[in-house]
């Protein structure tokens, strides 16, 4: 422990404050990535009371359909290549794609098992994970990707739109960031402001009460698999854009994490997934630069156990009503 001590004292002398507002960019960005794939989980949870494990490696099969996209669209001539469109290419593709992916899941994994004990759609989530890990396993012969490996995104690194205190702002973390604000946004108006949003609120509060009232509810919640999952798409390709690295277990421990996220903002809450994301990217960034690398996941995951433990609802969440 002491020496613990010493080394988070050394580092916040070598790092500064310059070092400090670098943390704090790169945080808001994983913390950004965290928020969009936690609104899959909070989403589903709050329909279904379900904890949609498998929703991490849908964020990886995203991030690899970005990859495929490149690899057939961009390929050697990428550099001459409209960096615009492609990205709208990639984000549409993989935020489809993910879609309809998250759609399969819930119609042959989940809904047979609507009405099973809880914990039989859990084992289902797991058996979801390993298919879609050993899937792209094969597939990709368990190797790394890079998004940068193709120089038509070279322009999103170079030149710095802002150096504040002499640390760089890239084109790519004003792209993660306010993307995920637009999307989170824009999922805000559509469970507040549209009849879909309506019928996912009506379904989450008394599933049985709005079939009765004539809510399709089977639709609602294919619709609300869709929704998350294509955020989860999004996040994918910003985490290529962003982060690089792309291999077939990145879901596994970014899905843990965003979990983690929509635990600690409170899980059923859209605001307490974003604030959850961001809160355990900066966590996450700051632990791992001022305590060591082999700090950050020990930080992380022993905050989701403190919050399991005294707060379960989470910071922003509310202690469901108990219906009698």
């Amino acid at each position: 422990m002491h020496l613990l001590l010493f080394t988070i004292i050394d580092n916040i002398r070598s790092i500064g404050w310059a070092g400090a507002f670098a943390l704090l960019r790169d945080g808001i960005v994983l913390g950004a990535l965290y928020s969009l794939v936690a609104l899959g989980y909070t989403m589903v949870y709050g329909i279904l009371q379900l904890l949609n494990f498998a929703h991490g490696d849908v964020f990886m099969v995203g991030a690899f359909m970005g990859i495929g996209v490149l690899t057939v669209v961009a390929g050697p001539f990428s550099s001459a290549l409209p960096l615009v469109p492609l990205i709208i290419v990639l984000f549409a593709v993989s935020m489809l794609g993910s879609g309809v992916l998250g759609v399969v899941i819930e119609r042959f994994a989940y809904r047979p098992l609507r009405n099973a004990p809880r914990i039989a759609p859990l084992i289902s989530a797991l058996g979801v994970v390993f298919i879609l890990e050993s899937s792209v396993q094969l597939l990709t012969n368990a190797g790394h990707f890079q998004y940068n490996e193709y120089p038509v995104f070279n322009r999103l690194f170079q030149p710095a739109v802002f150096n504040p205190w002499g640390q760089p702002i890239n084109i790519a973390d004003l792209l993660v960031v306010g993307t995920s604000i637009v999307l989170v946004l824009a999922l805000m108006f559509l469970v507040n402001r549209t009849r879909l949003g309506k019928a996912m609120r009506a379904t989450a509060f008394d599933r049985e009460a709005a079939s009765m009232m004539g809510v399709d509810t089977d639709r609602v919640i294919a619709a609300t698999f869709f929704i998350g999952s294509a955020l989860a798409g999004a996040a994918g390709v910003m985490y290529g854009l962003s982060l690089s690295d792309t291999w077939f277990l990145v879901g596994f421990l970014y899905g843990l994490k965003a979990f983690t996220a929509a635990v600690v903002g409170g899980i059923g809450s859209i605001q307490g997934a974003m604030l959850g994301g961001v809160l355990i990217g900066l966590v996450e960034t700051f632990a791992g630069a001022y305590a060591g690398g082999n700090w950050k996941e020990i930080v992380v995951f022993g905050i989701l156990i403190l919050f399991l433990l005294f707060r379960p609802t989470g910071i922003l969440g509310s202690h469901a009503i108990q219906k009698v």
